[in-house]
């Protein structure tokens, strides 16, 4: 009888904060879409747009906490936190530089909904690996 070949495993992320970021950029391009298909073919209106892709921020900085936290295996907050931050941070420095969107209220909504939904996340994925 052959022994059973080991098949080798595709390399992980080793930050768990470039990981999360990832997480939260297929998110945010998966809600993107999503949200374009119903502003096409449903009743969406144009003007609650800016709710929507709040709304699209904050889970995807949700999912990429969640991954980072997970993937830390402690200081879910601190890491969760942090990926929102720089998730956010990237978001507007996008927005800037594609679009010349200037400081508003709205950017600080969407810091800020980054910001607290990603510790969320952060605090949710280390409790996960327990």
């Amino acid at each position: 009888m052959n022994p059973i070949k080991h098949v080798p495993r595709p390399p992980q992320i080793a930050s768990p904060m470039l990981a999360g970021l990832l997480y939260a950029i297929v998110w945010l391009a998966l809600g993107a879409l999503l949200l374009s298909l119903l502003l096409h073919f449903g009743n969406m209106k144009e003007s609650s747009l800016p709710t929507f892709a709040t709304c699209i921020h904050g889970l995807s900085a949700f999912a990429g906490g969640l991954t980072s936290g997970k993937r830390s295996g402690m200081k879910g907050w601190y890491q969760g936190g942090l990926l929102g931050l720089l998730y956010g941070v990237t978001i507007l420095l996008i927005g800037f530089l594609a679009a010349d969107a200037g400081f508003s209220l709205h950017t600080a909504i969407v810091l800020g909904v980054t910001l607290l939904l990603g510790a969320f996340g952060g605090v949710i994925g280390v409790n996960l690996k327990k």
